[in-house]
């Protein structure tokens, strides 16, 4: 039976007949992968205060030699993120995130950079630093360019007419194309999605800045009021459907523009 060892964060965590549990983890090495814990509902020591949510860990599993769920052997954690936990609002961002992670990508697919933006944004999360909404503006959009749907911010989606030559102070996002249109393109309807020029400079920045500098972004209330209305839309419409944490969110945080 091959053992595989990686960094994880915990996405998921369910229960299991009487004594074990099932646990998601979005893994460095293996992208996600499912896991079942043997006997960690009764034991005291085998597990103990390890599997929590987000939390990230090195573990050790198993995938055996028939077709059944590989095995967690072993696992420790590296970072508890316990401030995330101990704050419901905190915990609700945390939960929509890692329920996006959890929906969007498929077993055992390997991607670092998923891996590292969630680590990235739960570690400063944790921190407090940056604003909540700053951090979920900057997760979604990473998020959504990484799952092959990156909001187009430089030109129109019908004439290609460069941002620059547009020739007014706000701009229209249409959801389903997945960007910017012109004002000769935009649809004449009553109430269009708009941007400001000013917040589509600082999404553009976020979309190409290095991760690290991410916690440098700063946004004035009208730029987080405008993008928050774009990308709630523009994640359900790309992804499918409305996550059920996303429920939760707006219930919790009261603040959020929508």
């Amino acid at each position: 039976m091959p053992h595989v060892s990686s960094p994880a964060i915990v996405l998921r965590v369910t229960e299991h007949g009487d004594y074990d549990k099932i646990v998601t983890c979005l893994t460095h090495e293996r992208g996600k992968v499912s896991l079942i814990a043997k006997g960690a509902k009764k034991s005291v020591r085998r597990f103990a205060g390890v599997l929590e949510l987000f939390s990230v860990l090195d573990v050790v599993w198993s995938f055996g030699r028939g077709r059944g769920m590989p095995v967690l052997l072993e696992a420790s954690v590296v970072h508890a993120l316990e401030q995330i936990r101990t704050d419901i609002t905190r915990t609700a961002y945390a939960s929509y995130w890692c329920e996006l992670v959890d929906r969007w990508m498929e077993q055992g697919q390997r991607q670092v950079s998923v891996y590292n933006l969630l680590e990235c944004t739960l570690d400063q999360l944790n921190s407090g630093r940056p604003s909540n909404h700053s951090l979920h503006i900057s997760f979604q959009l990473r998020f959504m360019t990484l799952s092959g749907f990156r909001p187009g911010f430089d030109y129109c989606l019908n004439c290609r007419k460069p941002l620059e030559q547009f020739g007014r102070p706000s701009v229209t996002f249409d959801v389903r194309l997945g960007g910017v249109l012109c004002e000769q393109c935009a649809p004449q309807k009553a109430d269009p999605l708009g941007l400001s020029m000013g917040t589509i400079k600082l999404l553009r920045w976020i979309l190409n800045a290095p991760l690290e500098k991410l916690n440098r972004a700063r946004f004035s209330k009208q730029a987080i009021d405008e993008s928050l209305r774009m990308l709630q839309p523009f994640v359900a419409y790309h992804l499918g459907k409305e996550t059920r944490s996303f429920k939760f969110l707006k219930q919790i945080d009261a603040t959020l523009p929508y």
